[in-house]
């Protein structure tokens, strides 16, 4: 089977395209970094089955970050027969500087000319068929959104796949290429064993100092190592930098010749989404347009979901009524009947009301593009706490998922700041924890509260990270965050986005609080739940929660939606404010909030960080998470 892989700078578009040619099984997002691991499917191709990869966003190809890592490698192992190179028509002087370094590799490709709209909006005008005789590959211009031009690009890719022709590499200065052939013909000399490339390509690679390569030919070949050196180091003192400043210089240079020989720049056109820009990227206005954008959305979130629990919370309490009248209360098919029940009704009845319109909250936030427009805003926290700027990408999908908020953390260059990222994003309220926090404090207290456990997260996980950075002291660099332009949400791509999201809610989660309820049924039936209740007396006590509470905390580590199913169970009533005072619900949610992730994150964390530092995330998010709760519960004894 053909495989093409889909090749590009972050917010390019790929995603975009990979999802219009596969169906929407990636993530989406009008944001940068979302693609931290490799997706792949199949697709019909001009009649022809076809395998799709997208491939994580890239600025470059010599390896910088773990993300950047896997393009590269995937690239360099042969696994594909042709790369579709997306690039943002509105950014393609930048763009074009990953274009060379793939055209180097040799490899079968077509150049994709996305956001064209975009780049007209830029006053910027591309003449598609003098950059097609610039780079000598195929350009296909699209805009990815709307759908357009998207399946000639592919086509085209199929077609440079099976015919596979040659690829030019791209020609640099004088004493550039001279270096480049010294180095080639020397390569040529050598048989090494494990290289597959083509001699130029070895040879640019070891002359900018890319590690992958230079470790090998280090290992199999000194003399061809130290040659390397001696070219690197004339080079160096010819133009006055190293051979990766100097090839970069070089790329640099090459695209933007080609930029203004290929594209003419005129007026841009400035309409509302500048003046809104304005607004919402100020130094002080921003941040009060921040609040009132997250108020306001978790306000709708609440009215929308607390008009469908009540009603369908009646429904179900009323079949278990209905239920006690024809069977005997006492017995086991009873019980295990009602648990059954309790489970999918708390599914339906009071996960999927708030689950649904924050999801498609979220979509909508994401795709307008105001996202990474909120990250630029916390870049400043972040660096007041001491970690990178990028940092924030991770918490921001930390709201969705905290799985790949983890996974994300592979934007990030330094192990420490990756360590103290992944252990802060894993305290982010998760879509999980947000049924929690709506579905007990906003429908029982009020939205505002339910608003104002957000606010105390971000202000105990600053907290927390400015003591973490305090014990791993490190300077951190500045942020370049690409910004993308407004688009208007697809309300099919946000609608297929809510429902990928549902479906694996649907597929892993329903199962797991039906399972769950049965099983707390059969613990109370045989009198078991007790036993499990005493394992969690330590914190239920010191909390002041009622003991029968320990449970639910148990079951939560499998799925955070199990503890607010198993609290409802636990206590044998919706009504949760007739057996909890305010004060006990805001403790029990801000230590769900904060302590031992679910079982998904945990193994993530232990992949990505290895089983010490995930036990000392295990232990230090517990502990942060009692003495929250604590606090918590010193206020509402002294409030009263």
């Amino acid at each position: 089977m053909i495989r093409i892989a889909l090749v590009g700078q972050p917010n390019s578009g790929k995603s975009t395209i990979f999802n219009h040619l596969v169906g929407y099984k990636a993530n989406t997002s009008n944001l940068p970094g979302t693609t931290v691991e490799y997706m792949k499917s199949t697709a019909l191709i001009g009649g022809k089955r076809a395998e799709v990869i997208d491939l994580p966003g890239t600025y470059s190809l010599t390896s910088l970050d773990l993300a950047e890592a896997e393009t590269r490698n995937f690239l360099l192992d042969g696994r594909v027969d042709a790369v579709l190179n997306v690039i943002d028509a509105s950014l393609l002087s930048r763009s074009l500087e990953l274009t060379l370094q793939l055209l180097e590799m040799g490899l079968p490709i077509v150049v994709c000319l996305n956001m064209e709209d975009e780049a007209r909006r830029k006053g910027i005008t591309i003449e598609e068929k003098a950059l097609e005789q610039k780079l000598r590959v195929p350009v296909v211009s699209t805009v990815a959104v709307r759908g357009v031009g998207v399946k000639e690009a592919a086509s085209h890719a199929m077609e440079v796949a099976q015919e596979k022709p040659l690829v030019p590499s791209p020609t640099y200065s004088n004493d550039v290429e001279r270096a480049i052939d010294h180095l080639t013909s020397a390569v040529q000399r050598i048989t090494l064993k494990w290289s597959g490339f083509s001699p130029r390509l070895l040879a640019i690679k070891l002359l900018e100092g890319d590690p992958y390569f230079l470790e090998k030919v280090k290992r199999e070949s000194l003399k061809l190592y130290k040659e390397t050196e001696s070219l690197g180091e004339r080079l160096g003192k010819l133009r006055g930098s190293s051979g990766e400043g100097v090839l970069s210089a070089e790329r640099h240079n090459l695209a933007m010749k080609i930029f203004e020989e290929v594209a003419t720049v005129g007026r841009p056109t400035l309409g509302l989404r500048d003046r809104i820009d304005t607004l919402l990227m100020h130094r002080v206005f921003g941040y009060l347009f921040f609040a009132a954008i997250m108020y306001a959305f978790f306000i709708v979130v609440f009215r929308v979901g607390s008009m469908i629990e009540g009603p369908m919370m009646d429904l179900f309490d009323g079949s278990i009524n209905a239920l006690a009248r024809v069977m005997n209360e006492t017995s086991l098919g009873f019980t295990l009947l009602k648990g059954a029940i309790q489970g999918v009704g708390g599914a339906i009845g009071i996960v999927l009301p708030y689950l649904v319109p924050f999801l498609a909250g979220l979509a909508v936030l994401e795709d307008i593009g105001y996202l990474p427009r909120a990250g630029y805003l916390m870049d400043v926290l972040m660096h007041r706490i001491g970690l990178h700027g990028k940092s924030v990408i991770p918490f921001i999908l930390g709201y969705g998922c905290s799985v790949p908020a983890v996974m994300a953390t592979r934007i990030l260059d330094s192990p420490r700041d990756r360590f103290i990222t992944a252990m802060l994003s894993v305290m982010i309220p998760c879509v999980a924890r947000t049924t929690i926090i709506f579905g007990l404090i906003g429908y029982f207290l009020g939205p505002t509260l339910a608003f104002l456990l957000y606010i105390v997260n971000i202000f105990v996980i600053a907290i927390a990270g400015k003591v973490l950075t305090k014990l791993f002291p490190r300077v951190t660099p500045g942020l370049i965050l690409e910004i993308p332009s407004y688009k208007v949400p697809s309300t099919r791509v946000v609608a297929a986005k809510v429902w990928l999201r549902i479906r694996e809610f649907i597929v892993l989660a329903f199962p797991l609080l039906i399972a769950g309820s049965l099983l707390l049924s059969l613990f109370e039936y045989l009198h078991w739940n007790h036993y499990l209740n005493l394992g969690f007396l330590p914190i239920t006590w010191a909390l002041g929660l009622p003991l029968s509470l320990g449970v639910t905390l148990i079951f939560g580590v499998f799925r955070k939606e199990l503890s607010l199913i198993m609290l409802f169970q636990a206590l044998g009533t919706t009504q949760v404010a007739s057996v909890l005072s305010a004060g006990q619900m805001m403790v029990f949610t801000l230590f769900v909030m904060f302590y031992i992730p679910c079982v998904a994150t945990i193994a993530v964390l232990t992949r990505e960080l290895g089983k010490g530092k995930t036990s000392l995330v295990l232990v230090t998010t517990t502990g942060i998470a009692l003495v929250v709760a604590l606090i918590a519960r010193g206020i509402a004894a002294i409030i009263g």
